[in-house]
């Protein structure tokens, strides 16, 4: 009776355990990107079309906006369901794209031994979290920013120089005002320093290195060079 009871005792103990251990936190974003990015459009708003799968905004719109709700907070479940349904076991009846996308891009392989149902819970709760039409406005709005801004300080910004660098603040790098003042209308300088890097050249920066941009082509160089000199 007693070896019983501490069978009982022990069964208890180890399915507390298990019970209470914490699941594993799955990443949806890096998942979007390791297990749809080679067939799918990731970028808000999509950046290209092709001709292997629709993007994937457009893919989210489709099923957020097609399935069917009697209330509003019934629709990311739903939505998330009906992916993890449609990924593993697709066919033409279930889809919500049109019969041009469905001609176009043909039927979605069924992905079951590619992704997991844990990976493809997160990777659908990630789509809905992502692809809405707020971040689709915000981002559209900030392209509209960056195309009216000039060319140099676009490149600026999509080359990571406001990480180290301000306009009129020196933080790791000196400031785009000092850099100007110093060379005045001298570009040579200022594009020898992209292109191969520098240590040292200001006391404000405490020895710490400017990386060298190599791969930026010349061209991308010289604008970035005048619209520091116009600081």
């Amino acid at each position: 009776m007693r070896e019983v009871f501490l069978f009982l005792l022990l069964v208890l103990y180890f399915t507390g355990c298990s019970d209470t251990k914490p699941k594993k936190n799955l990443d949806g974003k890096k998942l979007i990107e390791q297990k749809c990015a080679s067939c799918h459009n990731l970028d808000l708003p999509p950046s290209e079309y092709n001709d292997v799968a629709p993007p994937m905004m457009a893919v989210s719109f489709h099923i957020a906006n097609g399935v069917e709700v009697s209330n509003e907070s019934q629709r990311t479940p739903k939505a998330v369901k009906f992916v993890k349904d449609y990924v593993y076991y697709p066919s033409e009846e279930k889809a919500f794209c049109d019969q041009e996308s469905l001609k176009r891009y043909g039927l979605m392989p069924s992905q079951k031994e590619s992704v997991t149902d844990g990976e493809l819970d997160a990777i659908a709760r990630y789509m809905f979290r992502h692809y809405t039409q707020k971040n689709l406005l915000e981002a559209q709005e900030a392209q509209e920013r960056l195309k009216a801004m000039p060319k140099g300080k676009r490149l600026a910004l999509k080359n990571n120089c406001l990480t180290c660098h301000r306009v009129d603040k020196d933080i790791v790098g000196p400031s785009f005002k000092k850099i100007a003042l110093r060379y005045k209308d001298d570009f040579t300088p200022i594009k020898d320093g992209i292109k191969k890097g520098s240590i040292n050249k200001y006391k404000e920066s405490r020895g710490a290195m400017m990386p060298h941009f190599k791969n930026l082509k010349d061209d991308e160089v010289d604008e970035i060079a005048k619209w520091i000199i116009k600081q």
